[in-house]
């Protein structure tokens, strides 16, 4: 699959060249999309290991 992406292959069909243009685009859009997603969870586990200020004064409601 690495080979077709890359485009090993001396491609001189037009229609070709444009599909493994916009699967190179594609793929770039989805690591983008991944790095993206890893920083907003590592964010989360970060804001997970913080006290919680807001909710640590708040009385509970026990039995």
């Amino acid at each position: 699959m690495a080979k077709a992406l890359v485009g090993y292959r001396v491609a001189y069909d037009q229609r070709l060249m444009h599909e493994a243009l916009e699967l190179r685009r594609r793929v770039a859009d989805l690591e983008h999309l991944v790095d993206r997603l890893q920083r907003d969870n590592d964010q989360l586990r970060e804001d997970l290991r913080q006290p919680d200020a807001v909710g640590a004064g708040a009385p509970t409601i026990a039995g």
